[in-house]
């Protein structure tokens, strides 16, 4: 009865204690971001996908759709694992042109090991590689452009902790299993022909030309191109027949190459790709024969047209982080008898954005509630039949819509899709140059 009575006079001291050991970081959880493991959800689904967590990664930005895609290596090409939501982004569609434009970069990069940060003031990050040659050559300016997490954005794509943290591992593990780089294609779309036709008289479409030619290589081979720059250009599966000309350099005599036919991958050594069971049938065949050499004349090229040429055959499946709408189903004939029913209200248009389409997903890491001031008007009574009197007929002039709050707006949509953060931000992070 005393041991009992004296434990329990112990127990809250003891709790005392335990609390302030954790808070001065003893015990708790105390392994840093960078070295966890990967969640059990997220090892299940590499096992449902037949991927290994170590095997090289590829990843891809969408601007205009606020998406990072991750692909894995696996069967000698690059297959689709998980699309995240890009928490913000900051600028407009375009490339980076000059430090303090607050614009996140377009083009074709490559990350090393040592552009990795474990201890950045955003949870993790890894540099994306601005200035590459491309925009060097060209006289961009900007330093220490990342995809980083805590959802702030000032050039940078922002994501959430937990998003970053995930990708964050799959690129350490990538790394520790021999990959020397990882490419990052960032593009302002998807660039199908359609999106091409609607962005036709941006400022910027024939620099989309040459990331569309990048995009249908991959699209077609589920293996990064080859890029180089000559004529301060971006030149997408090319060979020359001489010296390499540097970024700045006219481009001499070059033959184009079947993405097909290319049999390595920059940033995969080959030893690593035949641990991980080759390049498969469509890489292994003999290489074709290159183009005849043309002469690199004129950059304003007619639109590409490698998207008909190559027909995709990556898995494009439905990312389980992402969920896509299906497509419209036709309308329903008319009933025999006229029905009444109240019109549908128009809401105030609110940006959409990658908060906004993953708030119904399960796998979303954070917990949403819209606005008050976004929160539709209630739902008028039901109109009960008179007697005598016929179906009461509602006009649309009796719909009271809450005006949206500006500041509300703000804290809804953080990306660049159209909440995208002013020029004046105070609260913008401080840790990249931009």
């Amino acid at each position: 009865m005393r041991v009992a009575l004296r434990f329990a006079l112990l127990a809250p001291i003891l709790l005392a204690l335990g609390g302030c050991f954790s808070f001065l970081g003893f015990g708790g959880d105390s392994v840093p971001p960078s070295e966890r493991q990967l969640s059990s959800s997220t090892q299940a689904l590499l096992a449902i996908k037949g991927m290994k967590q170590e095997s090289p990664i590829f990843v891809r930005i969408f601007k205009e759709e606020s998406e990072l895609e991750v692909w894995k290596f696996k069967d000698g090409r690059f297959q689709h694992f998980r699309t995240y939501p890009i928490c913000a982004w900051s600028g407009g569609l375009g490339p980076k042109v000059q430090q303090g434009d607050r614009q996140a970069p377009e083009g074709f990069y490559t990350v090393g090991r040592g552009q990795m940060n474990p201890r950045s003031l955003y949870h993790l990050a890894f540099n994306i590689g601005f200035p590459n040659s491309y925009d060097s050559a060209n006289g961009h300016t900007g330093s220490s452009l990342m995809v980083h997490g805590d959802c702030k954005s000032v050039g940078c794509y922002a994501m959430t902790d937990s998003y970053i943290e995930e990708i964050y591992i799959l690129a350490r593990e990538a790394f520790a299993a021999g990959q020397t780089k990882f490419h990052v294609q960032a593009l302002p779309f998807h660039m199908t022909a359609s999106n091409m036709q609607r962005h036709r008289e941006s400022p910027w479409y024939h620099f989309w030309l040459k990331l569309k030619e990048g995009y249908d290589s991959f699209e077609a081979t589920g293996r990064p191109p080859i890029v180089k720059v000559c004529s301060k250009q971006y030149m997408v599966n090319v060979s020359f027949a001489g010296q390499e000309p540097g970024p700045s350099e006219a481009c001499p005599s070059y033959a184009k190459l079947d993405p097909a036919s290319i049999q390595t991958i920059d940033g995969v050594p080959p030893t690593l790709v035949a641990s991980l069971g080759g390049m498969g049938e469509a890489i292994s065949r003999p290489a074709a024969a290159p183009q005849q050499p043309v002469m690199a004349a004129s950059f304003q090229s007619a639109p590409s047209n490698s998207q008909t040429a190559f027909a995709p055959t990556v898995d494009m499946s439905a990312s389980p982080v992402i969920s896509r709408a299906a497509p419209p189903k036709p309308a329903p004939k008319a009933p025999a008898v006229p029905a009444y029913s109240a019109p549908e209200p128009t809401y105030a248009a609110a940006p959409q954005t990658a908060q906004a389409r993953a708030a119904a997903s399960a796998a979303r890491p954070v917990n949403y509630q819209a606005p008050a001031a976004f929160a539709p008007p209630p739902a008028a009574p039901a109109p009960t039949r008179a007697a005598a009197a016929p179906a009461p007929a509602y006009a649309a002039s009796t719909v009271q819509v809450a005006q949206p709050d500006p500041a509300a707006l703000q804290n809804l949509n953080r990306s660049g899709k159209g909440g995208k953060l002013p020029a004046g931000d105070s609260t913008a992070p401080s840790e990249e140059l931009h």
